[in-house]
C-alpha cells in the first residue's frame, strides 16, 4: 500500500487554551515492533487531552506529543512481529497520544474490531472509557454481584460507559449529573435514579434508595469535597475509586468512618499503564462488553463531531460540560 510521507495532525503549540490547537504536517509515525498504522477516520476527545493541552497532564515516555488517546480507522500497515490486526481490517484503539492525526501507530494488542453495526464514528467514541470503566469499576472496584454502583458525572463520557456497562451485567446505577436534561439521559441509559447535584443531595437519595445501606463502589471524577460525602454514601466494605480530580486533587476525610466501614479508598491513571495491562483489559472488553454492544444492549453515546481542523471547537464544547456523551473529531 503506498502511503503518504506526511499527514494532517493537530498539536498544542503551547499550554493554554483550546486556541493554542494548531493543524500542522508532520511525519506519518514510525511503527515500532507490536504496532500497527492506522489511517484514522475519527478520533475521541477526552478529559486528559484537555489537561494535557493545559500543560497539566504530559505524554508518558515514547507516546506521541500529539493529543487524541482512541482512534477508529483502517489498518494500512503492520510491524513484522506482528499477526493481527490485518492490513485492511477495520479498528478501533486505545493510544497513549497521536490520535488527532490522519494516521496514529498502536499497539496491536489495544486494537479491538469495530463492534458490528457500528460506525467508525461512534466507534472511536469507546476505547478511552470503556478501557478506564472496566479497570476502575470492575478492576480496582471489584463490583460484583448484587452490588449498586453510583457514577459521579453521569453524563460524560466516562459516565455514560460506565452506567450502561454496569446496568446491563444486572447491577443497580445510581448517578449525578448537573442539569434535568442530563438526569433523564442517564435513566434512559439505564441508571435507576440520576441525581441533580445543583439541587439534591446524593448522600441522602441514596441513603434513601438502599435502605441506608449505601452503595458498595463510588466511581468518582471529582474529589475534593465529595470524598467526605462519598464515605458517607458508602456501605461497609464499600469502595471509592477515584479518576480525576475536577473538585481539587486535596479534601479531609473521615478516617475513622472508613475505619468502621472497612472501606477502600483507591484510585488510577490508565494512560502511563503498560501495553500488557491494558492488553489485558482488551480481552475482557472483547470477549465480554463487545457482544453486548453488537447485541444493541450498549450503545456508543456522540453528542457532537468535529472535523480535525475544528479540534478547538471540540475542546471548547468539552470545557463547557454542555455535552452528554462524547465528542468525536472526525477525518475526511
Amino acid at each position: 500500500m503506498n502511503l503518504p510521507a506526511t499527514m494532517n495532525a493537530v498539536e498544542i503549540t503551547t499550554p493554554g487554551g483550546p486556541e493554542v490547537l494548531r493543524m500542522v504536517t508532520r511525519p506519518l509515525p514510525e511503527l515500532r515492533p507490536g504496532e500497527v498504522l492506522i489511517r484514522v477516520a475519527a478520533a475521541g476527545v477526552n478529559g486528559p487531552d484537555l489537561f494535557q493541552r493545559r500543560g497539566a497532564y504530559p505524554p508518558p515516555p515514547g507516546a506521541s506529543d500529539l493529543p487524541g488517546l482512541e482512534v477508529a480507522g483502517t489498518v494500512v500497515a503492520v510491524a513484522k512481529d506482528v499477526q493481527r490486526p490485518k492490513i485492511g481490517e477495520d479498528v478501533c484503539a486505545l493510544v497513549a497520544g497521536g490520535g488527532y492525526a490522519e494516521y496514529c501507530a498502536a499497539p496491536a494488542g489495544l486494537c479491538l474490531a469495530v463492534p458490528n453495526g457500528l460506525s467508525l464514528v461512534e466507534a472511536a467514541s469507546l476505547p478511552e472509557t470503556f478501557f478506564t470503566v472496566w479497570s476502575n469499576v470492575f478492576d480496582r472496584g471489584r463490583l460484583g454481584p448484587n452490588e449498586t454502583l453510583l457514577v459521579q458525572g453521569g453524563a460524560s463520557g466516562i459516565g455514560v460507559a460506565a452506567i450502561q456497562m454496569a446496568a446491563t451485567l444486572g447491577h443497580r446505577v445510581f448517578a449525578t449529573a448537573g442539569s434535568s436534561e442530563k438526569c433523564a439521559a442517564c435513566e434512559r441509559l439505564g441508571a435507576e435514579k440520576a441525581i441533580n447535584y445543583k439541587s439534591e443531595d446524593f448522600v441522602a437519595v441514596v441513603k434513601g434508595l438502599t435502605d441506608n445501606r449505601g452503595v458498595d463502589v463510588v466511581l468518582d471524577m471529582v474529589a475534593g469535597d465529595y470524598v467526605p460525602r462519598e464515605i458517607r454514601s458508602l456501605a461497609a466494605d464499600g469502595r471509592l475509586v477515584i479518576i480525576a480530580l475536577l473538585g481539587g486533587a486535596k479534601g479531609e476525610a473521615d478516617y475513622a468512618a472508613v475505619m468502621l466501614k472497612r472501606l477502600t479508598i483507591t484510585g488510577s491513571t490508565l494512560r502511563p499503564r503498560s501495553v500488557e495491562f491494558k492488553a489485558a483489559i482488551a480481552q475482557n472488553l472483547q470477549q465480554i462488553i463487545w457482544p453486548l454492544i453488537e447485541a444493541g444492549k450498549i450503545k456508543p453515546v456522540v453528542h457532537a463531531t468535529f472535523p480535525l481542523f475544528d479540534a478547538a471547537k471540540a475542546h471548547a464544547l468539552m470545557e463547557s460540560r454542555a455535552h452528554i456523551g462524547k465528542i468525536v473529531l472526525t477525518v475526511e
